[in-house]
């Protein structure tokens, strides 16, 4: 491998997407990789990507991106149900693989890349990079020190984001519950694994799904859609350490309330609000109350946990930290978080809260 790590980005545009928004800019500002490669849905919107990122290698193709000798990293920036068979190839082909969320449609086949991962001998990471947010870091090294709030007797999660009535036809999948990129895959996931790198892993829990809102417009051509995935998440049950836990998303509305994260200890409470109700982006405030009765002060964020790319928005940061680790395990062999395991305990917990919701019974989690 040359010095630095040569990348080819799958699902690279010159104009759009969340490759071209968030990977790209990351990948670019980072003395670590080199983009040498990217694939679009055709050589010409390839080449186009090409020209803007510098890139010497220009592909329809992205079977043709992971074959390449000058590729060490395969970056697949595209949604799951144009991913088919994508991860798979990549690890074929001998390279480390960063895949979007939702990895796959389940813990099963989560668990199935892992484990061919590491049989190739090839890192890999996962995009749950909210865990990397630098107010949810503060938070994580705020209850691991345990001066604030002590031990730790319940938390929650609230998170409320507003819908809009008539949508993009690109986002017809969101509203099919078999798609794999439904609220529950995509909201809740990004959700709940930012909250479990914070407060622990679930071991038992109940929960409903119900959708309330069950036909949105498509823009471009005014057609009506049955929505069959839920809008409306709602779990509880207790983590590993004993505590009580309780999760709610909400979408759907004119406005939506953001994040709010509680934590309520022996010797205080913690809460973590986000100021608006960005999925990946928000900005939030940390207030801290003491068990003595002193009013609620807010807690400021310390320097030392500002983001390593400053003046990029809080999503590309966020991912040019995951970057940054995964640099560090592709050349020490260490694990970096989030990565394939990372995944594989998050599609758990979406696959119990499905279950649980079916079935209406309480589901115990198997530890990752």
């Amino acid at each position: 491998m040359a010095d630095r790590i040569r990348v080819g980005v799958v699902g690279a545009h010159a104009e759009r997407g969340w490759g071209r928004g968030v990977h790209l800019p990351a990948l670019a500002a980072h003395e670590d990789y080199e983009i040498t490669a990217v694939a679009g849905t055709s050589e010409e919107s390839a080449r186009a990507a090409a020209g803007v990122w510098g890139a010497r290698h220009a592909f329809g193709s992205a079977q043709a991106l992971m074959e390449h000798d000058d590729v060490d990293l395969v970056t697949i920036a595209v949604q799951l149900p144009q991913r088919d068979g994508l991860v798979d190839a990549a690890i074929a082909a001998g390279k480390h693989v960063y895949s979007e969320w939702p990895l796959a449609l389940d813990a099963a086949t989560a668990e199935r890349f892992r484990g061919a991962a590491e049989s190739a001998g090839v890192r890999h990471a996962v995009g749950l990079q909210s865990r990397h947010h630098p107010a949810i870091r503060h938070l994580r090294d705020l209850l691991a020190q345990g001066d604030l709030v002590g031990e730790v007797l319940s938390t929650s999660l609230t998170y409320s984001l507003s819908t809009p009535d008539t949508w993009s036809q690109r986002y017809a999948a969101l509203f099919d519950h078999t798609k794999g990129v439904n609220h529950l895959a995509v909201v809740g996931g990004h959700s709940l694994d930012m909250y479990r790198s914070v407060v622990g892993d679930v071991a038992e829990l109940s929960a409903t799904l119900t959708t309330r809102i069950g036909r949105v417009t498509m823009e471009e051509t005014g057609e009506h859609i049955e929505v069959t995935s839920p809008d409306q998440i709602v779990a509880a049950g207790l983590l590993r350490s004993g505590a009580a836990v309780s999760v709610h998303f909400m979408t759907g509305g004119p406005r939506g309330d953001g994040f709010r994260i509680e934590v309520h200890g022996r010797q205080g409470r913690l809460v973590l609000r986000s100021t608006d109700d960005s999925l990946v982006g928000p900005e939030f405030v940390l207030t801290y109350a003491a068990a003595s009765g002193e009013p609620a002060r807010e807690v400021p964020l310390p320097d030392t946990y500002r983001p390593a790319l400053p003046g990029a928005g809080s999503p590309a940061s966020n991912v040019h930290q995951v970057y940054t680790d995964l640099a560090r395990a592709i050349r020490t062999g260490e694990r970096s978080e989030p990565d394939f395991g990372t995944a594989v305990g998050t599609h758990r917990l979406l696959d119990a809260i499905k279950l649980a919701a079916a079935t209406g019974e309480r589901v115990t989690l198997q530890q990752c």
